[in-house]
């Protein structure tokens, strides 16, 4: 499942309504997975309404990306977690504040467990205006970057999501070893707040509309996705390079 950016009420109503049936099913379910499962194709039946409750004809969807299709994607100045001559790139876009990302990231960890060197990670900033609290998050993280400490910050950040205050972001600056005052700078710099648009107008070109979105070596891949789904598209990526 992603977050999608679109604000329009009517999604947002019936999405809210939809969860709210099958928010019973947390208690009477056998797991969470059949409750998440259920939610997972409420929002995708969601995804297929008009905006204003119209007919769609003559109001077509944003572009989303082709999973068939190969995307040149530049990593530029983003952060990368692993080999840097890794065969295999994946680039995620994320936002600090959705509650998908969070759950993506055991995932990650397992694929580096898994490959390791044979792939690396690179993250795209994408707070989406649904979330308040993203973009201050995402400056931290930037910051933090700025100091070579930006995937320590990125843990720090997700495994306390509930807490996205700037002061504890200077908590965990100081915890790292930060410079505080460079960090303050930085957190608030114009080029910081720079280098996240350009991801976000990256991410538009591309046509992704929510979070987390991942481009494996050019193949795209929506959503927090099981593991299992992530391996068989690397696999066959590294089937194509050998």
């Amino acid at each position: 499942m992603s977050e999608q950016s679109s604000g329009r009420p009517t999604i947002v109503a019936a999405l809210l309504i939809s969860l709210s049936i099958i928010g019973g099913s947390f208690f009477v379910a056998s797991s969470l997975d059949r409750a998440t499962a259920q939610i997972e194709q409420a929002t995708a039946a969601l995804e297929n309404l008009p905006g204003d409750g119209a007919p769609s004809a003559g109001r077509p969807r944003p572009a989303r990306p082709d999973a068939e299709r190969k995307y040149e994607v530049e990593i530029g100045e983003a952060p990368v977690r692993g080999n840097p001559k890794a065969a295999v790139t994946v680039v995620e876009w994320s936002d600090f504040q959705c509650p998908f990302c969070n759950r993506v990231t055991p995932t990650l960890a397992q694929i580096q467990q898994e490959y390791g060197d044979r792939v690396r990670i690179a993250f795209k900033h994408m707070p989406l205006s649904i979330h308040p609290q993203a973009p201050a998050a995402h400056a931290a993280a930037e910051a933090a970057h700025r100091q070579g400490r930006f995937w320590e910050m990125h843990d720090l950040i997700f495994e306390n999501q509930r807490d996205l205050s700037p002061e504890t972001f200077e908590g965990y600056a100081e915890k790292l070893g930060l410079d505080l005052e460079r960090f303050r700078r930085d957190v608030a710099a114009a080029d910081v707040k720079k280098r996240l648009d350009e991801d976000m107008r990256q991410a538009s070109a591309l046509g992704i509309t929510g979070t987390p979105a991942f481009f494996i070596n050019g193949r795209y891949l929506s959503g927090a996705q099981p593991f299992a789904n992530f391996k068989r598209l690397i696999d066959e990526v590294l089937a194509e390079e050998s």
